[in-house]
């Protein structure tokens, strides 16, 4: 009898821990699957937030080549206008020339 009461007495209480620790890892499963769920929404959101970025990025790229076409045209406009600016220096310095040679035969003429 003694033996019986035994065996009873630890079937219950292992019954008991089996029970207590199944829905203390039920917990810890639960708490699991939420923050796993909480990390894949954070990663989600963290995609789309760098695919907005590498789109701004590929923009900014496309248009700073474009600045820089602009520039290299704007250097290259530059520089034939100052060799036209050199030239038109150098008619003009010719003409002047040319007028005072006239302004002298005038003179001389009168």
């Amino acid at each position: 009898m003694v033996m019986q009461w035994l065996l009873e007495t630890f079937l219950v209480c292992t019954s008991v821990y089996l029970i207590v620790m199944v829905f203390y890892f039920k917990t810890l499963l639960k708490r699991e699957r939420t923050a796993k769920d909480f990390m894949k929404n954070n990663l989600q959101d963290t995609e789309v937030v760098i695919r907005k970025l590498q789109i701004q990025l590929q923009r900014s790229l496309g248009n700073i080549d474009i600045l820089t076409e602009e520039l290299n045209k704007t250097k290259n406009d530059v520089t034939s206008l100052r060799t036209r600016n050199s030239q038109y220096r150098l008619e003009n310095e010719k003409l002047r020339g040319r007028i005072r040679e006239l302004e002298g035969k005038i003179e001389a003429l009168l």
